[in-house]
């Protein structure tokens, strides 16, 4: 027997004059168990404790912008009906894929300014952004959206859910696909396997290029699930043709930087510089 109840509040806290929401309260603490994962892995890696710290003061307000601007573009016929909503980002509408654009570009400068190899620091991040993307996809609930298509309410039971998630889902007297946990189950087994994936010392960049794989296998195959999906054209999901050009990309680049000769390092390889430093204090 379904017991339905009020949808959960999208507001965290009401302090009169402004209004903190759930959507934004989750996102930041994916991010900040994402920061905790990989600065623990970097320091690991021989990188300063304070390298991730810095990059996220870049990569974050750059992401959120991208992330929204993304979202706005490809929405664009409802949002220059309403120019007023473009910055509200608390009610939702920030598009992973606009996000990655902006943190990738960002990384990759900070890496050239700092001298640290870019492929290095996307492997150690590359867990910690599929965390941040599990865990995100939680505000998403808060906000029931990012759902699928409508479902009998026993098809739900039979998932074995909570029952908070089951009372979430349903909508205007609809239940929906929780295809935001879907997503977010998907991504959890992504990031235990990307963990483990570090010991077999991969070459280097592949570890980032497999979180590229597995990320646009999942999103292709739940995006067609959705029914909010952004569009290119008529009926051409913008995420579906997205994913697709991602693992193509990333298929390719892996084959193409073994065959140059780009991927000789591995993850757990030191760096050339690492081996002169330590070379030289035995020497003395």
């Amino acid at each position: 027997m379904l017991y339905q109840i009020q949808p959960l509040n999208p507001v965290a806290i009401d302090l009169g004059f402004t209004q903190i929401y759930w959507y934004g309260l989750i996102i930041g603490f994916g991010a900040f168990l994402g920061y905790i994962l990989a600065n623990r892995e970097a320091i690991r890696r021989g990188l300063p404790k304070d390298l991730f710290a810095d990059l996220l003061l870049y990569a974050i307000p750059i992401a959120i912008l991208t992330s929204r601007l993304y979202y706005v573009i490809f929405k664009w016929d409802h949002y220059s009906q309403h120019p007023g909503k473009i910055l509200a980002i608390w009610e939702g509408g920030l598009a992973i894929h606009g996000g990655l654009i902006g943190a990738i570009i960002t990384g990759y400068i900070f890496a050239k300014k700092r001298g640290v190899s870019f492929w290095k620091l996307a492997d150690i991040a590359a867990p910690s952004i599929l965390l941040g993307q599990a865990i995100g996809r939680w505000g998403n609930f808060m906000n029931q959206e990012a759902h699928g298509g409508p479902v009998d309410p026993e098809f739900l039971q039979s998932l074995f859910i909570p029952q908070f998630i089951i009372n979430q889902m349903y909508i205007d007297g609809v239940y929906y696909h929780p295809t935001f946990l879907y997503e977010s189950v998907w991504s959890l087994i992504g990031v235990a396997l990307l963990i483990y994936a570090r010991r077999l010392n991969f070459r280097r960049g592949e570890l980032f290029l497999s979180y590229v794989i597995w990320y646009s296998v999942g999103r292709f195959f739940i995006e067609g699930m959705r029914t909010d999906s952004l569009y290119i054209i008529g009926t051409l999901r913008t995420a579906q043709v997205i994913s697709i050009l991602l693992i193509a990309g990333a298929v390719a680049l892996i084959f193409y930087r073994r065959k140059t000769g780009l991927s000789t390092i591995r993850y757990l390889d030191e760096e050339p510089t690492e081996k002169k430093k330590k070379s030289k204090k035995k020497k003395k």
